[in-house]
């Protein structure tokens, strides 16, 4: 198996195994999106107006909510150390890394989108219009994350730092999904210009993240 390839099954591996993986975010997910209903009452009208919201929310905190596991495992055992220390460009493997956790933890989230849409009554356009920008948001929400746990890697208990450092550049995702998925209710026409907003967020993640947390890391390990 390639290098690069067998690093993507043993971080998609651990990232199962170590602290539940994507059974643990999809209940964290299922439990934040059911409390709304709760909290609101019986009004079928309102959640089904505030689903997209009610969905992209839970998303973004279950996906806070694993990502301190993301080089905490690998810099208790060394293999920090060790894939610094590789010869192959850090960046690289920040990126196969990255892949893994949101295979792990935000794939699972969308493929429990829908379900749990049925729970706020949407419809399905709103269903549908939502499970997408969840698609091209998600990763940039994991990206995002990769930074701030490749500065908090070296502190103690720098999981309670992480969502403070990673929350403010993470709200224009969530504030662009938002707005795409409730456009398709009032005019499906709305729903381009924040759609491509999400990807080019998305996009400018993908190529900001890995050289931050390569060099976030290295300075950690110095």
């Amino acid at each position: 198996m390639p290098p690069l390839a067998a690093l993507y099954v043993r971080e998609l591996r651990l990232a199962v195994r170590i602290g539940g993986g994507a059974m643990m975010g999809v209940l964290f997910y299922l439990i934040v999106v059911t409390t709304f209903p709760f909290a609101i009452g019986p009004d079928l009208n309102l959640l089904s107006r505030l689903g997209p919201a009610i969905l992209w929310i839970g998303a973004l905190l279950a996906t806070l909510l694993g990502l301190d596991r993301l080089f905490e495992a690998d810099r208790d055992d060394g293999a920090l150390d060790l894939l610094v220390a590789s010869g192959r460009p850090l960046e690289l493997l920040v990126i196969v890394k990255v892949a893994a956790h949101w295979t792990a933890t935000g794939l699972p989230l969308i493929i429990a989108a829908p379900f749990l849409s049925l729970l706020l009554a949407m419809p399905v356009d709103v269903t549908l219009a939502t499970l997408a920008t969840l698609v091209a948001g998600t990763p940039a929400l994991t990206l995002l994350g990769a930074i701030g746990a490749g500065l908090t890697v070296s502190l103690r208990r720098g999981g309670l730092l992480l969502p403070i450092l990673v929350l403010p550049f993470a709200v224009p995702v969530l504030i662009f999904g938002v707005a795409a998925a409730t456009a398709v209710a009032f005019d499906p026409a709305a729903f381009r210009t924040p759609f491509l907003l999400i990807v080019a967020l998305t996009l400018m993640a993908a190529a900001i993240s890995p050289i931050a947390t390569a060099a976030a890391l290295r300075n950690g390990l110095d």
